[in-house]
């Protein structure tokens, strides 16, 4: 039988006009700023009148580790919110913006699948409304001042050797990973090295998903250190004057965007950030407001619960305030077989032993998920070549945990398909079942902090960090950093730094190859392993194969 593609699927929706989408959620017309005719941002002035509204409830979702079997969270997320609606709750989503890298790289969208979408799907997946190019304008102005003060006169005694203010693309490109600046002679200032992280790796755009308004916006702009005086001493964003003007150009990009799934529930997409290399949740704003505005808030944590869902208790739930009533653990019999053992190939053939046994890295997340004092429901998102007896070998396993497992065919059926997914985490989430914490307290040192990551979620053994290392950690503490929690730079392939192995391995160390104080966004980068700021291109990449057709539609989109 042949499917649609996403795309097709897509660009035949019946879209309504983004006022009555916004209506359901008695967001006026004049609280709306719209682009086009299916989506638009929602103005500030209605979130600060919205924060007296009584909090729904929290429901986050995550997955096990990416196999290439696929796992499709946020078609889980799109799904469980269209479900919600469906069974009569007022339900929205709260998902992530694009990047261009995976777009035209290898991992392609972040709309959803099949019948369970966000739309419009290909703006999206592409400029949107802009929110990426002002993050990278705004983070690449401040990288012009730095340098601009520098030449004119270096009023702040910068050492040029210690600029760690980077550029950033918001694109996949190796080439720019190291770089040399300022060549050419004297009229082109001072030449030193630097290099390029990806956009969705930018201060700049953790800061944006965790302020929650413009002047708090400001503060963290300016609290962002550049670079080192030659007595080590910081130079902050607001010494070079830049924390004005960039928020000037975030001033828009703050304000949620507003679009539609496929069967016109409202949804909320707004912020990027990657959970393998940044802290992988949408905006605090976005979040809390809906919160505000439906009784259910549907929201997603990028990659595995080893990442995403760790950094969005750890940090996101920290720093905003809240708390998930319930937990959605994504997963699937292909990924389970993969897990297994078994070759890409071989995936459409039953095997009821690899199922079982590649189940053990879904009860490693559920282990840690239940250890932040949350429920945990798995939806087992349905592939057509899934067979009873794999699908009820899954369940088995999952009742075995202490948890439920539910088959939902959301990418087949839309909401339909997530009906009995929605009914059981509604009632999971009204149970009051949930007792959230942070799996370690903002006084514990750095060090433990990252120990305590390596060995609770990632089960290592320990942790290698040189001194230089260590010795950095703790001069961030006696500068007054220590209270800061931490974000992990690590492979979402596994729960090692090694991305080929998979399951849930054992007797491994964490190698820590550098950390990064962002004192602006509040946390601390750990880089762990080969793990990648600015990512490559594949050799055969998705934008080979992306084209307008004869029609002047996109092709090749997914």
């Amino acid at each position: 039988m042949a499917y649609k593609t996403d795309i097709e699927i897509a660009r035949e929706a019946t879209k309504l006009p983004i006022q009555e989408v916004g209506a359901k959620l008695d967001i006026s017309d004049a609280d709306l700023v719209p682009y086009g005719h299916d989506k638009a941002k929602v103005s500030a002035d209605f979130i600060a009148r919205s924060q007296s509204n009584k909090d729904g409830k929290l429901i986050l979702v995550t997955a096990i580790n990416p196999t290439p079997a696929g796992e499709g969270k946020t078609t889980t997320t799109v799904g469980l919110g269209d479900g919600l609606n469906r069974i009569g709750k007022k339900a929205m989503v709260c998902i992530r913006e694009a990047s261009l890298g995976p777009n035209f790289g290898m991992k392609g969208g972040a709309a959803g699948g099949g019948y369970a979408q966000v739309v419009p799907m290909d703006d999206m997946n592409l400029h949107f409304t802009g929110d990426f190019h002002a993050i990278t304008s705004a983070h690449n102005l401040l990288s012009a001042m730095i340098d601009n003060h520098i030449y004119w006169g270096n009023e702040e005694k910068i050492d040029m050797r210690r600029v760690v203010w980077r550029r950033v693309i918001d694109m996949n490109d190796r080439a720019l990973r190291q770089i040399t600046t300022s060549l050419g002679g004297v009229s082109n200032g001072f030449p030193r090295e630097s290099g390029f992280d990806i956009t969705v790796a930018s201060e700049v755009m953790a800061i944006l998903c965790l302020a929650n308004d413009l002047d708090d916006l400001q503060k963290r702009l300016g609290d962002m250190i550049v670079a080192y005086r030659r007595d080590r001493t910081p130079v902050y964003a607001r010494d070079i004057k830049a924390d004005g003007a960039m928020t000037v150009l975030l001033k828009d990009a703050m304000q949620p965007n507003l679009v539609q799934s496929l069967e016109n529930n409202p949804a909320f997409v707004h912020g990027g950030p990657f959970a393998n290399i940044a802290h992988g949740c949408n905006s605090v704003v976005a979040t809390k407001t809906a919160l505000k505005l439906a009784d259910y808030v549907v929201t997603e944590a990028g990659f595995g619960a080893d990442l995403g869902a760790e950094k969005f208790m750890n940090i996101k739930c920290r720093k905003a305030g809240i708390a998930p009533d319930c937990v959605v653990l994504v997963a699937t019999v292909r990924a389970m077989k993969m897990n297994g053992g078994v070759a890409k190939g071989d995936l459409g053939d039953e095997n009821v032993a690899a199922v079982t046994k590649g189940c053990a890295n879904l009860g490693r997340h559920i282990e840690n998920l239940k250890s932040f004092g949350v429920p945990v429901v798995v939806a087992i998102n349905h592939f057509v070549t899934d067979t009873e007896a794999e699908v009820q070998a899954v369940k088995d396993y999952v009742h075995n945990q202490g948890s439920e497992a539910v088959l939902s065919r959301h990418w087949e059926l839309g909401g339909e398909g997530a009906e009995e997914l929605a009914r059981r985490v509604a009632e999971v989430a009204d149970s009051g079942m949930a007792a959230f914490s942070p799996i370690y307290p903002d006084e514990m040192s750095l060090m433990d902090k990252i120990d305590t990551i390596a060995k609770r979620i990632y089960r290592a053994d320990e942790v290698l960090a040189d001194q230089k290392i260590r010795n950095q950690l703790k001069d961030w503490e006696d500068q007054g950093y220590g209270n800061l929690p931490i974000c992990m730079a690590k492979t979402q392939y596994s729960f090692t730094t090694d991305p080929s192995r998979r399951g849930a391995p054992t007797g491994h160390s964490l190698p820590v190859r550098e950390v990064r104080l962002s004192a602006g966004a509040g946390f601390i980068v750990v880089i762990c392993g080969e793990i990648m700021t600015m990512p490559g291109l594949p050799r055969v990449p998705a934008s080979e194969s992306i084209h307008l057709n004869d029609n002047g539609q996109i092709e090749g989109l997914f």
